[in-house]
């Protein structure tokens, strides 16, 4: 690959296509096996040395104004997310209890947002630094597969969530009598192990989670408005959540599918600085910012309050203009 012709592109969290770059594994056209041995040697020296390139960092990356603006978006989502993370999590674990377990869905959410926040921070350290050698390709690698493997796992719980605000509503009286911390702590350990298929079926596995979250947000509405046993705040805030996740994922994991599935074969494609290039992956860092409105909109009361501060600045505004209206008569 000739680097010079091609542009780079400076974050590590950029997902590389899953077919080795350059290696072809069909010799049973060759002549004899010296040759095919000589065919496997060449094909693999030249996916090292691609992959090498790929990763080869320097510091003109940051003199390419998308790059810049990456890097610069990645610094602020850090700054943000780390601390109030924290906070979040610190705030629901208080809540949990044998009767409430939905907040350990919103912290182990929470945590998978830590992970990609942390490899975060390697990829702003991997874009200052000049990358020499194979080993600091393969921690990059690494921190890679982390980010991927935590943006899965975020995906998980969001559909967990959704799930578990279908069942209450749906089946309530079966959900109460079924949900315990114990069984949540499993569906939680399931929901960490089960990205792991993602590296067999990305696409699929990344599509899956879209048609449940629809489902599930629609058939919860249609059980609320049928519903009067519930108070109109926890209606407003389960509506909330659930079209809130819905959002979250059309908006910051759509377009990275979208991507994967048009790009996913054709690695000079891949390459190209074409705007979802660029976009895809900074749609992904703003996930734990995402998040953590979700965790907002899940906490009783805040919901109200914000929605009862629009309305006061709404009355307030059509105070202001029927006066202006008085005076000027």
């Amino acid at each position: 690959m000739d680097v010079n012709n091609t542009t780079q592109d400076n974050s590590i969290l950029t997902i590389l296509p899953p077919i080795p770059l350059g290696y072809n594994n069909n010799y049973t056209n060759s002549t004899s096996g010296s040759q095919n041995l000589t065919n496997i040697l060449s094909e693999f020296s030249n996916y090292t040395n691609r992959t090498f390139d790929y990763y080869y960092y320097n510091y003109d990356c940051l003199n390419c104004y998308p790059n810049f603006i990456i890097y610069v978006v990645t610094c602020i989502i850090i700054a943000i997310g780390l601390p109030l993370t924290f906070v979040a999590i610190y705030s629901l674990y208080s809540q949990v209890r044998n009767d409430h377990v939905a907040p350990i869905y919103v912290i182990n959410l929470l945590i998978s947002d830590i992970v990609q926040l942390c490899c975060m921070i390697c990829d702003v350290a991997q874009t200052t630094s000049f990358m020499k050698s194979m080993i600091d390709i393969t921690i990059a690698i690494i921190f890679q597969l982390m980010y991927i493997y935590s943006l899965v796992t975020s995906v998980c719980f969001m559909v967990c969530i959704a799930l578990e605000r279908y069942l209450l509503i749906v089946f309530p009286l079966w959900y109460r009598c079924r949900r315990t911390i114990k069984s949540t702590v499993v569906i939680c350990v399931v929901a960490w192990v089960l990205p792991s298929l993602y590296f067999l079926i990305s696409t699929v596995f990344l599509l899956l989670p879209f048609p449940l979250l629809i489902f599930f947000c629609c058939a919860t509405l249609k059980a609320l408005s049928a519903s009067v046993s519930i108070l109109p705040e926890e209606k407003r805030r389960i509506v909330a959540t659930l079209v809130l996740m819905l959002l979250i994922y059309t908006l910051l994991f759509l377009p990275y599918i979208i991507y994967i599935m048009t790009d996913y074969r054709n690695y000079k494609n891949f390459i190209q600085t074409t705007t979802l290039y660029y976009l895809s992956p900074v749609f992904l860092k703003l996930n734990p910012l995402a998040d953590l409105v979700l965790y907002i909109f899940m906490k009783k009361g805040i919901l109200d309050k914000i929605l009862a501060s629009v309305c006061c600045c709404r009355v307030e505004d059509k105070d202001v203009s029927s006066l202006e209206n008085n005076t000027n008569v």
